[in-house]
């Protein structure tokens, strides 16, 4: 479906409500009840992850935008001129705006995300600051196979950008075949922009995911206000609370919603029973070193051929090309 504002031609490819609920359901059925965490991405969701953003705590995006001020000229020279850009969970597009400037030439930008609402806000302030940018938003679950949008001209290449840590809600074999779709996606002569959140103290990486304000903990709880909307469930939002750990085997911050007591909830229609302290898994942020992260890329069939890092190696920006030979 394309939906068309006053100068941008929307993409529709939005998840229908069946997905959610089907999700929800299985998910909720499992001994470790779990749901994917891109549900956690509706509007409200996805507002407040923005607020979580500009947390004091939360270190990665003031990082990663440090990195990208400090460096965007050198990242733009390896993107080259006169390609497509298509981002990956564009979000509020915040970071884009550091590398427009230095882009040449830009053959189209293609903001992907899930927000319906959000993309199409984000995607006309754009147009306001670029009014000849061709932009090219498109709703869609983009871990799902998708159809890019023709461009108005042809592009020298195509080149993925999925800024943020958002590789690490993938546990590692599932970044692996998420990385080699993006591989298929901006084929033989792509590339990828992507951020990369490193291994550091634990203390450090616990308090980003627990803020002293309670935005993270109202953006996880805010997945049980979604199924009450969406799903005719009847959470008590009071009954649950947020939490997350750092789990050392594997390398990663888990984020669960915990039962605060024993109870039954009712979700599409179905009971769902909790004993006390059991636990919903929402969301896993898995942390790298250089060199895994090098060794994961390579797997899925990209190079990394730059690397830029902050001061303190807290947080990543890495360029990738595809391997000329995948096996």
């Amino acid at each position: 479906m394309e939906t068309t504002t006053q100068r941008l031609s929307l993409v529709d490819k939005a998840p229908e409500t069946d997905s959610f609920r089907e999700a929800v359901l299985n998910g909720l059925r499992k001994p470790q009840k779990q749901i994917p965490s891109k549900f956690l991405y509706d509007d409200r969701g996805s507002k407040l992850f923005d607020r979580i953003c500009k947390q004091d705590e939360y270190y990665p995006t003031r990082t990663e935008m440090e990195i990208m001020r400090t460096h965007a000229e050198a990242m733009a020279d390896a993107v080259g001129p006169r390609a497509r850009l298509v981002e990956y969970g564009s979000g509020s597009s915040r970071k884009i705006r550091l590398l427009l400037d230095h882009l040449e030439n830009l053959a189209a930008y293609v903001p992907v995300d899930i927000s319906r609402d959000h993309l199409l806000e984000a995607a006309e302030s754009l147009v306001e600051a670029h009014p000849d940018l061709p932009i090219q938003p498109l709703c869609a679950d983009y871990t799902t196979p998708f159809e890019l949008p023709e461009p108005p001209r042809p592009p020298a290449r195509t080149v993925a950008y999925y800024p943020g840590s958002t590789i690490g809600n993938f546990p590692p074999d599932e970044a692996r075949d998420f990385l080699a779709h993006v591989r298929t996606v901006v084929g033989r002569d792509g590339g990828l922009l992507i951020g990369v959140d490193l291994k550091k103290d634990v203390d450090v990486l616990e308090a980003a995911y627990n803020d002293a304000a309670g935005v993270t903990a109202a953006f996880n709880k805010n997945l049980l206000r979604r199924m009450n909307r969406e799903l005719d469930a009847t959470f008590d939002l009071d009954r649950f609370e947020h939490l997350s750990v750092w789990n050392d085997e594997e390398g990663c911050i888990e984020s669960f919603l915990q039962s605060r007591e024993a109870q039954t909830v009712t979700v599409a229609g179905g009971s769902i029973a909790f004993a006390e302290g059991e636990t919903i898994h929402t969301e896993y942020s898995y942390k790298y070193t250089l060199e895994d992260f090098a060794a994961l890329m390579q797997e899925a069939g990209f190079a990394v051929d730059e690397v830029w890092t902050d001061e303190r190696s807290y947080f990543s920006v890495q360029y990738c090309t595809v391997r000329r030979t995948v096996r």
